[in-house]
């Protein structure tokens, strides 16, 4: 069996040159490329805002500061839709990867030898994006407390 990466492409030796088949314009080399360069910079860059978001929570509700809960989860959320752009463009990347290898083996039959997984890494991203979101909510759910409790102490 041919593992199958959807960080590799096969170039079979009968041929060497880039298919130019399933489009009308044909292949772009460097689609995947750009591709995966943004899936290496989305990733880190989420795992860089759950970490700083991780920081400035914690601090937040040390402090009980009703703007900072809410830029925290403001920023998981954000941090949220990174990482599910991320995601988006890992399936993207992966689709256009296998594409291009149908094309290269140009058989059916050879087909069976393609195996595809996404495996424990990408169930991990989702495990990920949803917690993002639901610790997003949660410091936006603190902040409206806290900013009812002040309102209700300068009520009195």
């Amino acid at each position: 069996m041919l593992p199958f990466s959807p960080y590799h492409i096969f170039v079979l030796p009968e041929n060497p040159t880039p298919c130019l088949c399933n489009t009308e314009e044909g292949f772009d080399p460097d689609q995947g490329l750009y591709m995966h360069g943004t899936f290496v910079i989305l990733m880190p860059l989420s795992l860089i805002l759950m970490i700083f978001g991780g920081m400035t929570g914690f601090i937040s509700i040390l402090a009980r500061a009703y703007l900072l809960l809410l830029m925290t989860g403001l920023l998981f959320l954000f941090g949220a839709l990174v990482t599910l752009t991320g995601i988006s463009v890992y399936i993207a990347y992966s689709a256009a990867a296998f594409e291009e290898a149908l094309c290269l083996l140009r058989s059916k039959d050879l087909l069976v030898e393609i195996d595809i997984r996404f495996g424990w890494s990408l169930a991990l991203v989702w495990v990920s994006f949803v917690t993002e979101v639901l610790t997003g909510a949660v410091f936006l759910l603190a902040a409206r407390v806290v900013g009812l409790k002040r309102r209700r102490e300068q009520a009195l």
